[in-house]
């Protein structure tokens, strides 16, 4: 509740910031003509043929009229201002009255590119009575000629205008950093362990939505050229791509569903048509790509919470949240604020992930310290050293050289045995000196001839401890020796790009218990736990009964 009460916060937070002032204009149809007339500037000029739309194939000068009540007179001293969302490079003229330029309009094709996609202009105070007025502009389009439009008109107070895009583009990069420093942690999370791929596409997203507003926002600062509009609109094209696809292919693993890559095949080739279908409507295209990704995702969701799947009802009730915020306000302001939520959400998701990964590692801990302790007490208990002893006894009266050897044996056994017991990982040579050392302390307890061999063996990998010598000391506890009162071990160690595999073969006349019985024991379990501490789940360990006695299988995925 309470992480659902933070998600709420904050989407509230991002309602309240995104309403709009009450308007102090209105704004009626523009008309437009070719030409270039200055009287078309006046007031009352006669407009009654002008069009509503017109179209140019070159970048000669025309003229458009907007007629814009003011509801409200501006306070003394303060005077409006008129924003502008335009192509072209224009001169604007308000009542009649030349207030500003941008640019050289039907200079285009002699000069450089001048002026810039967004301008502010002031309107003198005597102008902006309460009441009809017009505003005129005289454009080329040498560029876009096809561009013929005002696409952006606001009318404020002009000290309003320049600060609070100012302020808003502050606010906008304060919460695009969070994300920033979201993608970094989690990248480096995720280099720190390979395998946690939700890491890397949550880290991505991360960043995509970074540049999304940074590319959105930087328009507030950077004067961008009208004829440059077009590369930064495509730019927000791709990155509302990647957007839309990472989001549900992060969902779709921390849901699973049947055929997911399939789906997920369809739905990149959805989004890649709306992306190249119609590829130079750029608002219509960020608005179909970002609902094919809240339905996909939706969908995720909604068959994550059917299977109950922790944190699923959290997300579905956030995406919920977004749709609401798309119907109280507009598309831009919507988009950032529900991805926002969005990846809020991903995050929450994530933290479980990782504290389910630490209580797992924890358990595995404590299971792998429990058994640990338990293979010790084995290797250390009554039964265990009374039979080492009454057989060094027998030794030192029937061989004093050999009882030497068996003390020098069994002081190393216990020795290597000490050197490795709390490490997580040793190289498989030191494993293979314990193994060597307790097979001649058995020769020396059972009287019978245990032979090693080994084959491909690399001295530098590296196995969790006691797991070969486990094996082994299954295979003396459970073996009959073959006739010639012997039993032979032999070590294989095999790898290539997708595995690395040890075969521990035990060659001996048969077994003294069934193999139910045997996967059941301790020494069994202490080295699924062990492979689990080191490797998580990838591993494979089988056993089983061979012609020649048994053969244990230990792979390693890579």
């Amino acid at each position: 509740m309470k992480s659902w009460r933070n998600f709420f916060w904050v989407g509230s937070m991002l309602l309240v910031t995104s309403c709009s002032q009450h308007p102090v204009f209105k704004q009626y149809d523009p008309v437009f003509q070719p030409g270039d007339q200055q009287e078309w500037a006046a007031k009352n000029r006669n407009d009654q043929d002008w069009k509503k739309k017109i179209a140019l194939t070159d970048g000669r000068v025309f003229w458009s009229r907007t007629k814009i009540d003011i509801l409200e007179a501006p306070e003394s001293l303060h005077p409006y201002g008129i924003r502008l969302h335009v192509y072209g490079e224009y001169e604007v003229f308000w009542d009649g009255v030349f207030i500003g330029k941008n640019g050289n309009p039907g200079q285009e094709a002699m000069l450089a590119p001048e002026g810039k996609m967004w301008a502010t202009f002031i309107i003198p105070t005597h102008l902006t009575e309460k009441g009809e007025h017009l505003l005129a502009i005289r454009s080329s389009l040498h560029y876009f000629p096809d561009h013929v439009g005002i696409f952006g008109l606001e009318i404020d107070y002009y000290d309003d205008i320049l600060t609070d895009r100012l302020i808003e583009t502050s606010y906008m990069h304060i919460f695009a950093g969070a994300f920033l420093i979201a993608s970094f942690y989690f990248l480096f999370l995720f280099l720190s362990d390979k395998k946690e791929y939700p890491m890397l596409v949550f880290s991505i997203s991360c960043f995509l939505f970074f540049i999304l507003i940074l590319t959105e926002f930087i328009k507030a600062y950077v004067p961008i050229h009208y004829s440059l509009h077009h590369i930064r609109l495509q730019v927000i094209g791709i990155l509302m791509f990647g957007i839309s696809f990472l989001i549900p292919f992060y969902f779709s693993m921390q849901f699973p569903y049947p055929k997911r890559k399939l789906c997920l095949i369809i739905y990149a080739g959805i989004l890649l048509l709306i992306f190249l279908i119609k590829y130079d409507f750029f608002d219509f295209t960020a608005r179909i790509m970002a609902l094919s990704m809240c339905v996909f995702s939706f969908g995720i969701v909604v068959f994550g919470a059917y299977k109950r799947i922790r944190g699923a009802r959290l997300v579905l009730l956030t995406l919920l949240l977004c749709v609401l915020i798309n119907f109280v306000t507009s598309f831009d302001k919507s988009l950032y604020a529900g991805f926002g939520l969005i990846l809020l959400s991903m995050l929450y998701l994530l933290s479980l992930r990782i504290k389910e990964q630490r209580l797992a590692y924890e358990n595995s801990l404590v299971q792998s310290t429990r058994l640990r302790l338990e293979l010790l007490k084995k290797n250390i208990q009554p039964h265990f050293l009374m039979n080492t002893l009454t057989s060094l006894i027998d030794w030192v009266e029937e061989s004093p050289k050999k009882g030497v050897l068996f003390i020098e044996a069994l002081a190393k056994e216990f020795d290597l045995f000490n050197q490795i017991e709390n490490q997580t990982l040793i190289p498989v040579s030191q494993e293979i000196a314990l193994c060597r050392t307790h097979l001649e302390i058995m020769e020396y307890r059972k009287e019978i001839n245990y032979s090693w061999e080994e084959e491909g063996i690399d001295p530098e990998q590296k196995i969790p401890p006691g797991i070969l010598h486990t094996l082994l000391e299954n295979g003396i506890t459970h073996s009959l020796p073959l006739e010639g009162n012997n039993i032979k071990f032999k070590l294989i160690f095999e790898s290539n790009a997708h595995y690395k595999c040890y075969k521990f073969l035990t060659f001996s006349r048969g077994v003294r218990q069934t193999t139910s019985n045997r996967e059941e024991g301790t020494g069994i379990k202490y080295i699924k736990a062990r492979l689990n501490e080191s490797y998580h789940s990838k591993w494979d360990f089988t056993s089983e009964a061979t012609a020649y006695g048994w053969k244990n299988n230990i792979k390693i995925y890579c």
